[in-house]
């Protein structure tokens, strides 16, 4: 199986491109050329084209471009794996006990599920971000705490589809607990669908980051993000297309990235689409 993972060049091209993103966000302090929030308000400074002294130009208040990209990557990759991993938890754990108990538990899951799903995400996230202001750690929480939904829905498949099997009934049989059973056995079988959403899912996340900073609801100046940047630029796009091309192409390369990864995942784990 992991063989065929990395036999398949669309995984492996996506990979590359993630772990790049990750090592910029990584040693950020030490590729960037400059302090992402140091200002040169000198009429010189601002609004300067990509120069050999700045490489991706200068914004509006003279703070070196590439520095605050650098530094968007790490805010950027921080917001969609954080707010993946509180999806991750809840989800899993949701679908876990709506698989492997069943009954009232399931269904008051399960209804659960359809009344989020009824709100359209987004809009769901921009109604709690505006009666609990803008913040990063609030944009973490909203997006994991609102989009937990479709992966409970594969786990709870999974779980239904191997609670009966014969390694859960021997492992009832040896006095295993519930939560052994459910954690150590089933749920190692459970992943493979996971591991698609979770690539999916990043992607996302990143993406309803940098939308929501991009209308001010999400990450603040001056902490950059591709985001704010974008927002900033927006108002000289007619005279400084860097403030929105760069930062545009690493949202566009770093989402369809993790795209390219979770639809390679889902060809090789699916075995109807190796037919």
């Amino acid at each position: 199986m992991v063989r065929e993972i990395f036999r398949n060049k669309q995984i492996v091209l996506g990979l590359v491109v993630i772990l790049f993103m990750a090592g910029i966000a990584t040693f950020a302090p030490f590729i960037a050329t400059y302090s992402p929030y140091e200002q040169n308000l000198s009429p010189e400074a601002r609004i300067q084209p990509p120069s050999r002294e700045h490489w991706f130009g200068t914004d509006d208040l003279g703070r070196d471009l590439f520095s605050r990209m650098v530094y968007g990557a790490r805010t950027s990759l921080s917001v969609g794996f954080i707010a993946v991993g509180i999806m991750l938890t809840v989800g899993i754990t949701l679908g876990v006990l709506a698989g492997y108990y069943g009954g009232w538990i399931d269904f008051i899951i399960m209804r659960l599920v359809e009344v989020m799903m009824c709100f359209p995400t987004l809009y769901l996230i921009l109604i709690l971000l505006a009666f609990l202001g803008p913040s990063i750690f609030y944009v973490m929480a909203v997006i994991g705490l609102t989009s937990w939904m479709g992966l409970t829905r594969f786990v709870r498949a999974e779980f239904l589809s191997l609670r009966e099997r014969e390694f859960v009934i021997a492992a009832k049989a040896l006095g295993a607990t519930d939560l052994r059973i459910a954690f150590r056995h089933i749920l190692p079988n459970a992943l493979a669908p996971v591991f698609v959403s979770i690539t999916f899912s990043l992607g996302g996340a990143i993406l309803v980051e940098n939308s929501l900073s991009f209308l001010g609801l999400g990450v603040q100046i001056p902490i950059p993000s591709w985001g704010n940047i974008i927002s900033t630029g927006r108002f000289y796009i007619e005279s400084a297309w860097w403030l929105t091309l760069f930062p545009g192409l690493a949202i566009l390369i770093t989402v369809l990235s993790f795209y390219l990864v979770g639809d390679g995942l889902r060809a090789v784990l699916d075995p109807r689409l190796k037919r």
